[in-house]
């Protein structure tokens, strides 16, 4: 009966171990995904802003060239 007991006792820990081990590699897994969509998303959004500054950008100096064109223009005038 004894070793019956102890038999049980060892195949209940090893199931348990087992599931254990199982359970933490799929939490493992899942924080990594969601690390990685983190990440993808940081970057996507990163990648939008900097468009927006460029684009910004772009707008800012053809408005400043066209006022030195306006001024140049009105220099010869006179």
């Amino acid at each position: 009966m004894k070793k019956l007991f102890l038999l049980f006792a060892v195949a209940s820990m090893t199931i348990s171990m087992y599931s254990c081990r199982e359970t933490t590699e799929e939490s493992a897994e899942d924080t990594m995904e969601q690390m990685g969509e983190d990440v993808e998303n940081g970057v996507e959004e990163a990648a939008e802003e900097t468009e927006d500054a460029v684009e910004e950008a772009g707008e800012e100096i053809d408005e400043a060239g066209q006022e030195i064109e306006d001024e140049v223009e009105n220099n010869d005038d006179m």
